[in-house]
């Protein structure tokens, strides 16, 4: 082996000086208060920054929401409640990702179509994906079609728990990429419906919870979403590697993976997803605290990959969905998230171009939902 030239060595003492003094500073004594301290959830101090602040109580374009929760829509009562709240924030259409199947899929339809309300919801069906065992595909992809006869647009939403909870009947667990499912995968690419899937959690639920986790007080608060047991869980490397082992074998399956594949904290990973599959959507639900602390590279990000960015706000709270319209719409600074165990830090307005919002806000859902509603949105007849 060469020695390294006296130009290379240069370099390296110049690079090392340079990262001495961030070293320095990480090994620094941490000066100690002189009172006591507070706790982590006593500790709310008011910020004193005045700036302009823009509240945007309506999305400035109509929207799908493609990661609906409302509640069960089988009453007129129910019904008459979403709506108007929806009619407030100018949701155009709201997706009912809170699968059914069957009969009670049916009714939900039926239910909408009585109230006159049938351009405002779709609806998603679920799959049973328990105990699965040599013939469960056949049987789950038959209750496909006829869900997707009744009505049904699409399956999902898909929860967590195929990858994480749900077992074979042998009492394996299910892995994603489950030879015996395939057949499900393969009738939705045939009938054109999209698939909803929820992997995992957050990367951080995977990780040793310690006082580095940025995500300790959440995890701390909730302990059944600490996925970091390695003889129960899988890493959430090896999850991702198995769902992206699923998508490969389905390219003719169209793919939304909700809270953004939960890469919000590693954009460039998620554009690398993208770059590799090009049936694959992300989905906002719940990652709004990742975008809002980097508004210039979300931005950034957005505008790359507008065509593959669906809007969705995942739990139905109709006083939590003004947030997203600020942090799309305006370039404010230094606001709060909604949740503080998500999120201590502050949020920042990505200030997005209309090409974007109206991308993101109902064209992509528009382009791969099946027989979705377009009055009320532009160019809608």
């Amino acid at each position: 082996m060469r020695p390294p030239s006296i130009a290379a060595l240069l370099l390296l003492s110049a690079l090392a000086l340079l990262a001495a003094p961030s070293r320095a500073l990480a090994q620094r004594p941490r000066p100690q208060p002189q009172l006591p301290p507070p706790s982590i959830t006593e500790y709310e101090p008011e910020s004193t920054l005045v700036v302009p602040e823009n509240f945007v109580e309506r999305a400035k374009f109509p929207v799908v929401d493609f990661h609906g929760h409302p509640p069960t829509l089988a009453d007129p009562e129910t019904i008459a409640q979403v709506v108007a709240a929806m009619d407030r924030l100018n949701i155009q259409v709201m997706v009912q990702a809170r699968g059914s199947s069957g009969e009670r899929l049916r009714g939900q339809i039926e239910a909408v179509r009585a109230a006159g309300v049938e351009d405002r919801f779709v609806f998603f069906t679920t799959l049973d994906l328990r105990n699965v065992g040599p013939g469960s595909g056949a049987r789950i992809a038959a209750q496909l079609e006829a869900d997707v006869a009744a009505g049904a647009v699409g399956i999902g939403e898909i929860n967590k728990g195929f990858g994480l909870g749900y077992t074979k009947a042998d009492g394996t667990r299910l892995e994603l990429d489950e030879p015996e499912l395939d057949i499900v995968w393969e009738t939705a690419g045939r009938l054109g419906v999209p698939v909803f899937l929820h992997t995992g959690d957050p990367a951080e639920f995977f990780e040793p919870l310690d006082y580095t986790n940025e995500r300790w007080l959440e995890l701390a608060i909730f302990p059944r979403r600490r996925f970091n047991d390695r003889t129960r869980y899988p890493s959430f490397d090896d999850l991702m590697a198995e769902r992206d082992r699923l998508i490969a074998k389905h390219p003719n399956t169209t793919w939304v993976l909700a809270h953004m594949s939960w890469y919000t904290q590693d954009l460039g990973r998620l554009g690398e997803l993208f770059e590799r599959f090009p049936n694959v959507y992300g989905e906002l639900g719940a990652v709004l605290y990742d975008l809002g602390r980097q508004p210039r590279f979300a931005k950034a990000f957005f505008e790359r990959w507008r065509d593959r960015i669906l809007f969705g706000k995942d739990s139905f709270q109709p006083d939590e969905y003004p947030y997203y319209w600020r942090v799309f719409e305006t370039e404010d600074e230094y606001f709060d998230y909604y949740r503080d165990y998500h999120a201590f830090w502050k949020l920042y307005g990505m200030g997005l171009e209309d090409p974007e919002l109206r991308a993101i806000y109902y064209e992509n859902a528009l382009r791969i939902i099946p027989h979705m509603p377009v009055e009320g949105f532009p160019g809608g007849e």
